[in-house]
């Protein structure tokens, strides 16, 4: 995981890291389109963009499990993805 000089992890590549790991799974794969409203092109064309992946960070967020999930398997703390989601949004 990138760090930046505080040790925390960068939110973008956290972000890109969580879609990952979101996307291994279809059924949330999906689940995350149909509740952000991206579509594929979507993805690919907007990844870059920072509101894109708050929503990524974001649609985690809304489901306790999978947050927690995800940060279990990015070595994270939970509370680091809902931090870095709210370092996009600015």
């Amino acid at each position: 995981m990138l760090k930046d000089r505080t040790n925390r992890p960068d939110p973008e590549a956290l972000a890109l890291s969580a879609l990952g790991w979101v996307l291994a799974d279809d059924g949330r794969a999906q689940r995350l389109l149909a509740l952000t409203g991206l579509t594929p092109d979507d993805l690919r064309g907007r990844l870059a963009q920072a509101s894109v992946q708050a929503a990524i960070l974001g649609f985690l967020e809304a489901h306790e499990p999978d947050l927690v999930a995800c940060a279990e398997a990015l070595d994270v703390a939970p509370s680091q993805l809902v931090d870095a989601r709210r370092e996009l949004e600015r």
